[in-house]
């Protein structure tokens, strides 16, 4: 009798084992989102009255920018909308009753299942091998469908604006369109060579900055609401223990989407293709998480930059492309 409980108990443990091990690859597949380079987790920023429509294509973006997601700039009704970009509505941040209830009854429905197996009744109680084999796999689909829920949560809170920069105004920025509903009155600014050294310069010396976790030397390249976004992310990636480093970041193309003047500041959208090097590693072990330290990789993305009269330019906006 006690072999059989023995027996009866390694299954268990079996059993139990890998549910852990499916759970944890989905976990870790699942949360496979800490940001890696200033700006790769999505669009982020201001670009004045133009934050959400999507800026002219340019040869070195032929397939546009993706929608903007973190942005203390809010839509207007009024907010043209250009390419098919329509202004993003920031999402309720509390959860909905029937999602509630459902993460309740799957919660109990679980912690039911593993004390029935943990106590040698297995997850079904005493109903047989047959059936404690199909409890086992509702079990770890509860375990994977839990999983994905707080995933979802997590991801669905990193998209709407958090600020962790201390110092700086919090409140949103409402844009008053201009008669006509074609949004604030703007007009053209000329760039030349000496702006485009600058966008070029402050290409690289951001990504520097952020891969150094240098929030100061960031606050003087980029927007209070930039380096807020920026410091966040850092943070993130402090709490994972990883820290991201950016190397070797080189401008192989670039082009002017669109510029010009509103409220009294400059704005340049830019078309930037660059190459460079970036890897995630342990904060502690210094070991390569993700990402490979020895290959150059390259991305197109779009800048916008901002400056006051007499100031320089600063980053206002990283965009995605398609």
């Amino acid at each position: 009798m006690s072999g059989q409980v023995v027996v009866k108990q390694a299954s268990v443990v079996k059993r139990l084992g890998v549910v852990l091990a499916i759970a944890s690859m989905v976990f870790v597949q699942s949360l496979g989102i800490v940001d890696a380079r200033p700006g790769d987790g999505g669009g982020m920023g201001s670009r004045g009255s133009r934050t959400f429509s999507a800026p002219p294509v340019t040869n070195t973006a032929p397939g546009g920018a993706a929608p903007m997601q973190r942005s203390i700039t809010q839509p207007t009704p009024s907010s043209p909308s250009i390419g098919g970009q329509a202004p993003i509505q920031q999402p309720a941040a509390a959860p909905s009753f029937g999602r509630s209830l459902l993460g309740g009854l799957a919660g109990g429905f679980l912690g039911a299942g593993l004390f029935g197996m943990l106590s040698g009744h297995g997850f079904m109680g005493g109903m047989g091998g047959f059936m404690s084999l199909i409890g086992l796999v509702v079990q770890a689909l509860l375990v994977v469908g839990l999983i994905y829920f707080v995933v979802s949560l997590f991801r669905k809170s990193r998209q709407e604006p958090a600020y962790a920069e201390q110092g700086y105004a919090r409140s949103p920025v409402q844009m008053t369109p201009a008669s006509g509903g074609s949004g604030v009155s703007s007009a053209p600014v000329q760039i030349g060579d000496s702006d485009y050294a600058a966008f070029e310069k402050l290409l690289g010396a951001v990504q520097d900055a952020y891969s150094r976790e240098d929030l100061s030397a960031l606050r003087g390249l980029a927007t209070p609401e930039m380096v807020s976004y920026f410091g966040d992310d850092l943070a993130r990636n402090s709490q994972s223990g990883l820290v991201d480093r950016v190397s070797q970041v080189k401008l192989l193309q670039g082009d002017l989407s669109e510029s010009w003047n509103e409220n009294g500041s400059d704005y340049a959208s830019v078309a930037m293709r660059f190459s460079f090097v970036n890897a995630m590693y342990e904060r502690a072990g210094n070991r390569v998480v993700s990402g490979n330290p020895n290959q150059t990789q390259e991305a197109t993305e779009i800048w916008t930059f901002r400056r006051v009269p007499g100031g320089q330019w600063m980053l206002s906006a990283i965009q995605q492309t398609h």
